[in-house]
């Protein structure tokens, strides 16, 4: 993913309860700590999606001055996060976290 779309500087693959279960992450970012806001985040959307009768979550965004968070779910387990850069291109990028997580699924099901 990150050669296909080099304004991800970080991609992870988290279970639902905030393990990683793989990641391509820069050394300055804890693993760990990524992983469980990650999914507090993915659990957060969930139940305001559900509340305000939007139906499944499907994405999480989330745009600060350095850059972005992109949350992807990956079937009901797990997880998938990106950080992008600020001047990154959002719909190749959204297009290439659909295309990973669909392939991601077939893979931990």
């Amino acid at each position: 993913m990150k050669f296909s779309a080099p304004d991800i500087i970080a991609v992870s693959l988290i279970s639902s309860d905030g393990l990683t279960i793989a990641s391509a992450m820069p050394e300055e970012l804890e693993e760990d700590r990524v992983a469980a806001m990650a999914a507090a985040m993915l659990s957060l959307g969930e139940r305001i999606s559900l509340e305000l009768g939007r139906g499944d979550l499907n994405e999480v965004y989330i745009k600060g001055n350095m850059g972005y968070v992109l949350l992807t779910s990956v079937g009901d387990n797990a997880v998938l996060a990106a950080l992008v850069q600020e001047e990154g291109k959002l719909g190749m990028i959204f297009l290439e976290l659909r295309r990973a997580a669909k392939d991601l699924l077939r893979i931990i099901e």
